[in-house]
């Protein structure tokens, strides 16, 4: 069976574009792959963090998938420190990597914006530790957004280089899975940009720990247009806040943006929204109180990912043996 690995960073609460783009996507996965997921705080560290907070979200994290229905028993579900091979074969990879490769990324720049030589090397490096996380298991497919395809792209670059290097196909090339209608959802307060988790607004997104009269409220406030729901998609194209709505809804129903469209035509978003808040609360607010419930006994959550890592830990030992031997490392 084909191997697929994936992670989020534990850095704050985890919205619905989490959800609708990957999350949900995950749990279809488990069904036709074997399945690694992982918290990566090791990528959260790369900026500075508060450790309680740092802890805090790692298991919420975790409960997250659960809740959402990937299965622990069915799954690898791990904290990503859990495991060190992560940060060695990052340091092995680091050293098979050309800096050009790295001064294309864009999300470095990005975020290290104006502030670039004050940034750290963890965040100049983190394609590399990527790369790391996910040949480490050496996983054939990797679930991924619009945002993460120039990272996969390097993943698949750093693993040729490394087979090249020592006349071995050592690690498979990883192919990046782009899934669903809602693969990117945008802020509730402005459809030119992503739904994030470092937006100012709360209301701008909808966080997978809302409860249902928050999920309404913030559906009630999110921003449309004037005009009534389009009968094309076509005429979507031009209105992004209605765009992003329809995607919304038609995700979370488990139906096309067309046939979204085809039921809500001419209606205006006064009653749209009232459709939405019951489909989006209907798949959330389950997903809530099962992510509450898990909160309740942290011991169970620890354990999970205690057991998560050792699973981790038994493939990660194989593979990083294998490299050891090809670079001329001695084992222990």
């Amino acid at each position: 069976m084909n191997r697929i690995f994936s992670g989020m960073q534990p850095t704050s609460q985890l919205h619905l574009g989490n959800y609708l783009g990957a999350l949900r996507n995950w749990v279809a996965l488990q069904d036709q792959y074997e399945c690694i997921f992982c918290a990566v705080d090791l990528h959260a560290i790369t900026v500075p963090q508060d450790p309680e907070k740092l802890r805090r979200s790692t298991r919420e994290i975790i409960a997250a998938y659960i809740a959402a229905g990937v299965d622990p028993e069915r799954c690898v579900l791990f904290a990503q420190s859990g495991v060190s091979g992560h940060s060695e074969l990052g340091w092995i990879l680091s050293c098979h990597t050309p800096l050009g490769w790295l001064n294309r990324m864009t999300q470095f720049k990005e975020k290290a914006g104006k502030h670039r030589d004050n940034a750290g090397l963890g965040l100049y490096g983190y394609p590399v530790l990527m790369a790391a996380d996910i040949l480490l298991y050496k996983a054939t497919h990797v679930p991924v957004g619009e945002d993460q395809k120039q990272h996969l792209e390097l993943a698949r670059d750093i693993a040729g280089a490394f087979n090249r290097a020592y006349g071995k196909e050592t690690f498979p090339l990883p192919e990046p899975l782009i899934l669903g209608e809602a693969t990117r959802v945008m802020s509730l307060r402005d459809g030119s940009k992503k739904m994030s988790k470092s937006d100012e607004s709360d209301y701008s997104r909808i966080n997978m720990t809302d409860d249902p009269d928050t999920i309404a409220l913030k559906i009630r406030k999110a921003k449309t247009d004037p005009e009534p729901l389009p009968g094309a998609l076509v005429e979507l194209e031009t209105r992004p806040e209605a765009d992003n709505l329809v995607t919304i809804y038609a995700a979370l129903a488990g139906e096309s943006r067309a046939e979204t469209l085809s039921r809500f035509a001419g209606q205006q978003f006064s009653a749209f929204k009232v459709a939405l808040v019951e489909v989006a609360v209907a798949r959330l607010a389950p997903i809530n109180a099962e992510m509450n419930r898990l909160l309740g006994d942290i011991g169970e959550l620890d354990r999970i990912m205690r057991r998560g890592a050792e699973r981790a830990g038994e493939i990660a030992a194989k593979n990083l043996a294998e490299v050891h031997d090809l670079i001329g490392l001695l084992r222990p």
